[in-house]
């Protein structure tokens, strides 16, 4: 799936990528290949990406994270 991350001063990050861990405002989840389209509140934590084995890891301090059709978009603060 695609991964967009985004912040007002940059683009964190965009590629391929084989899963996602998010901090949810109401808890962390995860997003893999095929998820149902949701629109979730993030709080401050890390965002994880799975990149062809390899793990990356990313700091938020909050934001959007909108899933449709196997595309992830992060507005991130």
């Amino acid at each position: 799936m695609q991964l967009e991350i985004i912040t007002p001063e940059e683009n964190l990050y965009k590629g391929e990528v084989e899963s996602v861990n998010l901090p949810g405002s109401d808890g962390s989840f995860g997003l893999l290949n095929d998820h149902a389209p949701i629109v979730s509140t993030l709080k401050a934590g890390e965002i994880k990406v799975v990149e062809n084995g390899s793990e990356k890891t990313f700091s938020v301090k909050g934001g959007v994270v909108e899933v449709n059709n196997n595309k992830v978009i992060v507005l991130a603060e």
